[in-house]
């Protein structure tokens, strides 16, 4: 079996996507988060402030990203990658949700960064993250670079078996933790939204790093 081509992949994306919205709505997002494959980052009780830090990454232009663009304003970083089937899209959905409640784009940024970076270039991740009709900030990087954010921003993110890919790739899917980091507008780790968390609860906590 060969992977979809991309038009129709990213054609069955979008219908997920809003399917998934739509779950949202009537409350049964947070429910989709419990997947096989994902863990949560630590309670909120054991925040390690030293969690971030500087990194270099690749953007969705091709263009070095480097991490002090970040720097002045909250932000909410999420790792996951764009053939993820159900995990990754209602996360980045909940937050385009989220920040809308909040007042709209200019809340807190987004960030997705990659744990693929096999198969997610910077095309790939400029394709994905305008699914969402919202600003992303979408990263990818080589190999090393993502393993070392990955170390400091303390994320869990192992290769999977899964169906035969596209050519020239092994089929394969990704473990990897599915909570969503907060940093204040000093880039402080201040809050984790866990996949279990309800909507008030995430809202309570982004509105911790805003105010």
């Amino acid at each position: 079996m060969t992977e979809p081509s991309r038009p129709n992949r990213l054609k069955r994306v979008r219908l997920t996507l809003w399917l998934l919205v739509g779950l949202a709505v009537i409350g049964a997002g947070a429910l989709l988060l419990i997947r096989r494959g994902t863990v949560d980052a630590p309670a909120a009780s054991t925040l390690n402030p030293a969690m971030g830090g500087s990194f270099t990454l690749v953007g969705t232009d091709g263009q070095p990203f480097l991490s002090n663009r970040l720097e002045g304003k909250p932000y909410a970083i999420f790792f996951g990658f764009t053939h993820c089937p159900d995990v990754c899209p209602t996360t980045l959905a909940r937050l385009a949700k989220l920040r809308q409640s909040m007042g709209g784009d200019d809340a807190f940024n987004v960030v997705f960064v990659s744990i693929d970076p096999e198969r997610d270039g910077p095309k790939e991740m400029r394709e994905y993250s305008t699914l969402f009709q919202t600003p992303i900030i979408a990263l990818t990087g080589s190999p090393t670079q993502i393993d070392q954010v990955k170390k400091s921003y303390g994320i869990f993110a192992e290769k999977a078996p899964g169906p035969t890919s596209h050519a020239g790739h092994s089929g394969y899917s990704m473990n990897h933790t599915s909570s969503v980091l907060l940093f204040d507008r000093n880039g402080r780790l201040a809050g984790i939204i866990s996949a279990t968390d309800s909507d008030d609860a995430a809202l309570g906590k982004l509105k911790a790093i805003t105010a």
